[in-house]
């Protein structure tokens, strides 16, 4: 993929890291973690945990109803547990060996690019298994843009979703998106007005029993908003941003304190716990809530997620 970056990173070959840095903005890649460990903006971390896939949505009570829960409980376990098998790296479109300790030991202090891609697989804890990819690519502007591909496999049960989930240190004071009014699903789209919406805070349908709740479908951009860092030398309250804005096509979103398992596990709304992290996750597939009943119908075939057929989509990550 070509840069349109007129700047270069800079690149920094660690023992068991790849560092990219610029104006403005610094990235620490894990092998071990395997995936984006650091993503600093501004000196603002945005980063508690390695950004992984994610194939799991909240049960709802026609999942329950359906027995869907029950058929794809596969993909919760590859949810938790997803393990990274390798890693990648790019530069300037020309893949290079993986430069970890000693191969890194070839490489200065001074060294830059126009863009750099770092890919990571990963491989699911289902049977059979397959993989999943997420590559990262980077300029010397700082925008990074991600690209998440699925690889069918016959006689996998159909996936409740598909995205990339990233969790942040601090919750949200507020996100704004430019999309579809209202919490969406694939079956639940009709009435729902194009346009820009500022959401404040993280806020959770309250459910009797917590449930999947808050996507936001056909979604050009999101902007998530903090004002606090887990830094103690930061002491500042001043609100600072960070954008994800459709590549190819339009993504799915939802912005909570929770993550899927977090409101799976909770039998009742005062279960959750205290709101802590930011749970943005960007998903190219999100199968329908269905609601014809809750007593054994199925969601509708269009919005089913097969499991079988390759799945891709992508987007780009920039600060404000």
């Amino acid at each position: 993929m070509a840069s349109t970056s007129t700047k270069q990173v800079q690149i920094i070959y660690g023992d068991a890291t790849l560092g990219l840095r610029g104006d403005d903005f610094g990235y620490i890649f894990s092998y071990e973690q395997g995936g984006l460990e650091s993503l600093v903006q501004h000196g603002k971390e945005w980063l508690y945990r390695a950004p992984k896939p994610t194939f799991w949505r909240a049960t709802t009570d026609n999942d329950r109803g359906n027995g869907f829960s029950v058929d794809s409980a596969m993909w919760l376990g590859t949810d938790m547990f997803l393990k990274c098998t390798s890693a990648a790296v790019a530069v300037n479109g020309q893949p290079i060996p993986l430069p970890i300790s000693p191969e890194n030991n070839k490489y200065s202090n001074h060294e830059f690019a126009d863009y750099v891609t770092i890919t990571f697989t990963y491989e699911t804890l289902t049977v059979p298994a397959t993989t999943v990819t997420a590559a990262y690519t980077v300029n010397g502007s700082g925008e990074i843009r991600v690209a998440v591909d699925y690889h069918g496999k016959q006689g996998l049960p159909q996936l409740p979703a598909l995205g990339l989930r990233f969790i942040m240190p601090t919750p949200a004071t507020q996100f704004t998106y430019d999309g579809l009014s209202g919490e969406t699903y694939p079956d639940r789209m009709a009435g729902a007005v194009p346009g820009t919406y500022t959401v404040d805070g993280l806020p959770v349908t309250k459910y009797l029993i917590p449930e999947e709740c808050g996507m936001h479908m056909a979604t050009k951009q999101v902007t998530v908003t903090r004002n606090q860092t887990l830094n103690n030398a930061d002491r500042s309250d001043a609100p600072f941003s960070l954008t994800f804005e459709q590549d190819e096509a339009p993504f799915a979103f939802s912005c909570l304190p929770y993550t899927a398992e977090e409101l799976e596990n909770a039998t009742h709304y005062e279960e959750l716990p205290a709101p802590r992290r930011t749970v943005l996750t960007v998903f190219g597939a999100v199968r329908g809530v269905g609601g014809i009943d809750s007593w054994g119908a199925d969601v509708e075939e269009q919005y089913h997620i097969s499991a079988e057929e390759d799945h891709h989509f992508g987007f780009k990550i920039q600060g404000v």
